[in-house]
This record gives structure tokens, C-alpha cells and sequence, in this order.
């Protein structure tokens, strides 16, 4: 990585973020894989969009053109989980207690998942850009885990502020 985008990498880590596993079935032994993703947004309500960006030379990637797959929202306590998808681990998907290994595979304790339909890709240089159409979401609640300038922390209220709930 070049000086230059590693400081435009540094200048993006202001922005902080949820932590996401995203998952989906591989073979015909339904094996299931993931990778931890920080880059994900909603797109539409009507109808239910979301986009995750994936590097383009990730396993994940490749499985996810044209299949099903879930977004499963971290929680503050799994840290330990996002690292183990971001590749620290040698094996990342043994011993994980899943809540269900449907076609979009759910991690048991995430504060919200989206199981989701192929809608689109769109090329985003490095990445690829996956739009899915959210067929259920589930969102038990709890604490996020949060990103933020290459660390992960626990989500605080900010004193005095009200909240953005309409």
C-alpha cells in the first residue's frame, strides 16, 4: 500500500462504523462462509435495499455473485468474531455457535441481521459492490460493536444530545 492510500485509508478510519460479518453458503455441503465487513449501508426502504462492499480478490466475494447471504450486525462483546473473519485466525468458521445456517447464516448474539437476495453488483475499483434485497431482518437489540481509527470500542451516548428517533 502506497503512502498515499494508506493515508486516505487513515482519513476514511475517522468515520466510524458498525461491524458486520456477512455469510453465505458454499458447495453442495452447505458450507458456510464469511468475512468481516465494515463497509455496509442501507440503500432503499421500497423497495429494502443494502450494499456491502467486498474486496474483489476475497473468497467472499466470489461466493457471493448471484447467491443469498446475511448481514449479520456485531455486537460490542464480539470483537473476537470480527477478527476471526478478518482472516487472524487459522480457523475462522470452527466453533461458531451459529443461530441458524439457512441460506443466509445467522451468528448467534448479533444485535441485528438482514437475510438478503442477489439485486445487483457494481464494479468499485478494488471492490465489488453488493446491492441485496433484504427478505427478513431480525434485530434483537443490544450494544454495537463500533470501528473507529483501525480499533474497535463500545458505542456511547453522547451527553446532552437527544435522540435521532423520529
Amino acid at each position: 500500500m502506497s503512502a498515499g492510500e494508506r493515508s486516505f485509508r487513515d482519513c476514511l478510519g475517522q468515520f466510524a462504523s458498525g461491524v458486520t460479518v456477512v455469510t453465505t453458503l458454499h458447495g453442495d455441503l452447505g458450507t458456510v462462509h464469511g468475512a468481516t465487513v465494515s463497509s455496509f449501508t442501507s440503500v432503499s426502504l421500497r423497495p429494502p435495499l443494502i450494499m456491502v462492499s467486498l474486496d474483489r480478490r476475497s473468497r467472499l466475494s466470489a461466493l457471493l455473485a448471484g447467491g443469498a447471504f446475511g448481514v449479520n450486525v456485531l455486537a460490542a462483546d464480539q470483537g473476537d468474531l470480527a477478527l476471526r473473519f478478518a482472516g487472524r485466525s487459522e480457523s475462522p468458521h470452527e466453533d461458531i455457535e451459529w443461530q441458524d445456517t439457512g441460506p443466509a447464516p445467522r451468528l448467534a448474539g448479533s444485535v441485528a441481521h438482514f437475510a438478503c437476495g442477489p439485486w445487483a453488483s457494481y464494479d468499485g475499483g478494488d471492490h465489488l459492490l453488493y446491492v441485496g434485497e433484504v427478505l427478513s431482518f431480525d434485530a434483537p437489540g443490544g450494544e454495537p460493536l463500533v470501528f473507529h481509527s483501525g480499533a474497535f470500542h463500545a458505542l456511547r451516548s453522547a451527553a446532552g444530545l437527544g435522540s435521532a428517533r423520529r
